[in-house]
């Protein structure tokens, strides 16, 4: 298809893509971030060296194959490294842009008060692993973001990277968004910092004899995959469209696309090895399904972060303050497909969190992408026809099971024959010493075939119901229905209510102090009474729990648990102390309960 066709396709059906006040960094075009950068590369076990100083790198030199040794990075800085008199002027700096361009972010209620004290404890461990691991240094969002606010003069388009692909009968529609930083972490309270961003939106359509029509969108967000990314065209109740084009709400600094407005609870687990989580995921499902203490499905192991998606800052889109300008990209785009490093600063984080990301087609490690490489996957769609097949589709599948059907009466008619005649000769042989072994080897052939038989039917069973529900489905797409458009979603993203975000000035005050405090406490504990710090500490630590409840409002669920923490403490404090006489009265009550079964079944 010609270029100009794909941008019309692009332009029917892009987003409007609503920011929150106080987003610095809005989607560029990625030649004027590479003009703006310089080229590095990181040997392993050696120091960084610049290959393509700032000023002399372009598209055509970035596309370069360049050999390296095996583990090397090669990636892009968009901030030169700087001096303390630098990361003065560039925290001062962006301060006075902030303060032109109206663009103060105010938090409204603190991330902190929003979870419990564990989260907080989890938040605290994190805060403290930044120091241990690489990290993009403070000062360079700030630099990054008056660098920006000078390119954005020069060039002021917003710009998405279009790709039109076409699979398995659906044209699918993708709008990669390049930002020169992603400021979440210090920007907006989130979890990392990391120059440059790549995020994404992608349309499914089908085609029609009047031309293409929309049937899928997929946002790409925090903790979702597959199915849970994408919402039908149909679907009222999550999806927004104004004009026909889908409205996605953007989350502040990290640039994550929601379908509704809000501040969204990010749930990201603490690093921890695999056997802690498992025992941590066990300990909490025994917490709620066991004991039936909470409801909540949260993961134990988790820090309370919040992603900002308001979509009361700038709004890009048709109909907007501000148009798309498209440039159009696929696998022939020489600066996708030949350059495989990292779009900004490698930081040298272990967990990649604060490490820029590599482009649309390729992953960190340089190896593709699957959003770019199997697109209908990536949103769960690999299984699902395009509505002009599916009539089509659901017929054939249904004379196929039909088929099926009249073949496993004939297979369970041949095999209970065959079953019949075994079960005669076993018979017969019965009295016959001498038919010993053919009768053990027919009656294993026997078992066999029982186990087949049983088989058949059960396949004859669920295939009698899959064609009932096939031929109920007929019925209703040749009448014109569709199925539920939201039957597909297993988790949903949703903002945090309103109601639970309404905290007294002392619960944020508390909420931003507690932790240091009960550091403090059990430091002092330490130093003072050391013989009996450990049952100080647990009274210390029960007492901050107990002062939280009130100010939350949840003092008597509190002391519920406390209650139960406490009776499960006791069992096991006297299982260990009197285990003697735990295993003596528990072979007693076996003794006497396999006695009384005895005597009944002598008396009977």
């Amino acid at each position: 298809m010609p270029a100009e066709a794909e941008i019309e396709i692009l332009r029917a059906f892009e987003p409007v893509v609503r920011y929150t006040h106080g987003e610095k960094f809005f989607p560029m075009s990625v030649g004027l971030y590479v003009r703006a950068s310089s080229l590095w590369l990181h040997v392993p076990g050696g120091t960084d060296e610049e290959v393509v100083p700032e000023g002399e790198l372009t598209l055509e030199r970035l596309e370069e194959l360049r050999d390296a040794p095996f583990g090397s990075v090669f990636y892009l800085r968009f901030v030169q490294p700087l001096d303390l008199t630098g990361s003065a002027a560039a925290l001062a700096g962006e301060r006075k842009l902030a303060k032109r361009q109206d663009s103060e972010f105010k938090a409204g209620v603190g991330r902190l008060a929003r979870g419990g004290l564990l989260p907080r404890l989890g938040d605290g461990l994190f805060s403290l692993s930044l120091l241990l691991r690489g990290t993009v240094p403070g000062a360079t969002a700030a630099a990054a973001a008056l660098k920006y606010a000078e390119l954005s003069e020069q060039d002021p388009r917003f710009v998405y990277h279009g790709r039109v692909v076409r699979q398995s009968g659906w044209t699918i529609c993708q709008y990669w968004f390049f930002f020169a930083y992603n400021p979440w972490r210090s920007g907006f309270h989130g979890v990392n910092d990391h120059e440059s961003d790549w995020e994404m939106v992608s349309v499914y359509l089908y085609e029609r004899d009047d031309g293409l029509v929309p049937e899928w969108v997929a946002y790409a967000s925090h903790d979702f995959h597959g199915a849970d990314l994408r919402r039908r065209w149909d679907d009222d109740v999550d999806l927004e469209l104004h004009d026909g084009h889908p409205v996605v709400y953007a989350g502040a600094g990290s640039h994550a696309a929601y379908f509704h407005p809000g501040e969204y609870q990010a749930v990201v687990p603490l690093p921890a090895p695999r056997r802690v989580k498992q025992l941590a995921a066990a300990l909490a499902a025994f917490w709620r399904e066991r004991l039936g203490q909470s409801d909540e499905t949260r993961r134990p192991l988790r820090i309370p972060f919040v992603d900002f998606a308001r979509g009361d800052g700038v709004s890009v889109g048709p109909g907007q303050e501000h148009e798309w300008t498209p440039v159009l990209i696929d696998e022939t785009t020489p600066w996708v497909s030949r350059y495989r490093g990292l779009w900004g600063l490698f930081a040298r984080d272990p967990i990649s969190g604060e490490n820029a990301p590599a482009g649309p087609m390729y992953e960190r490690d340089g190896t593709a992408r699957p959003s770019w490489f199997d697109p209908l996957g990536f949103a769960g769609l690999a299984q699902v026809t395009p509505p002009p097949q599916e009539l089509r589709t659901m017929e054939t599948e249904c004379e196929s099971l039909e088929h099926r059907e009249s073949e496993l009466d004939r297979l369970i008619e041949e095999e209970t024959d065959v079953l019949r005649k075994l079960g005669v000769q076993i018979a017969s042989m019965h009295g016959s010493p001498h038919l010993a072994g053919a009768s053990e080897r027919l009656e294993a052939e026997e078992a066999e075939r029982v186990e087949s038989l049983s088989r058949l039917r059960k396949e004859k069973s669920e295939n009698l119901a899959v064609v009932e529900a096939l031929r109920r489905g007929i019925e209703a797409r040749r009448a014109g229905d569709r199925d539920d458009p939201r039957a597909h979603i297993r988790h949903a993203a949703a903002p945090v209510p309103e109601s639970t975000m309404r905290f007294a000035h002392a619960t944020e005050v508390w909420a931003a102090i507690s932790i240091s405090l009960l550091l403090l406490g059990l430091a002092v504990l330490l130093i003072w009474s050391p013989s009996n710090a450990w049952a100080e500490a647990i009274v210390l630590v029960l007492a901050f729990i107990v002062g939280e409840s009130v100010l939350r409002g949840t003092f008597v669920r509190t002391i519920n648990r406390i209650g139960v923490v406490l009776a499960l403490v006791a069992v096991v404090v006297l299982f260990v102390e009197y285990v003697l006489w735990v295993a003596v009265a528990l072979l007693v009550t076996l003794a006497a309960y396999l006695l009384y079964q005895r005597f009944e079944e002598y008396r009977a």
